[in-house]
């Protein structure tokens, strides 16, 4: 495992399990994001419990070494940012997208480096 790969996993991992966690819990500050761009709170919170898995994944399969766990937590990553960035565009808020956009591309990298 490449030390790129490496930096990439963990990093990925902490930033999905504290936002998963802020959604899960229903909280104002972790559903702020999701309401700024018209998601349903439900809907929102399922997603928080998508990326705690994904997250949980990533942890598991990096201690594992397990490349097919960790591959399971980048896609479930890979499709939760290219859905908020298709709701970041539909509700004309391209500028805060951009989060989405680069967590989109650090996890595109974090697959081909598997």
């Amino acid at each position: 495992m490449t030390t790129l790969h490496t930096v990439l996993t963990l990093l990925l991992a902490l930033i999905f399990l504290i936002s998963g966690l802020s959604k899960a819990s229903g909280s104002n500050a972790g559903l702020s994001g999701t309401r700024d761009v018209g998601f349903p709170d439900g809907l929102a919170r399922l997603v928080g419990i998508f990326e705690i898995l994904a997250a949980s994944s990533l942890v598991i399969g990096f201690a594992l070494e397990n490349s097919d766990l960790r591959l399971y937590g980048f896609v479930i990553i890979w499709f939760t940012m290219a859905g908020a960035i298709f709701f970041h565009f539909k509700a004309n808020k391209i500028r805060t997208g951009f989060p989405a956009m680069l967590l989109i591309v650090l996890t595109t990298i974090a697959i081909a480096t598997i």
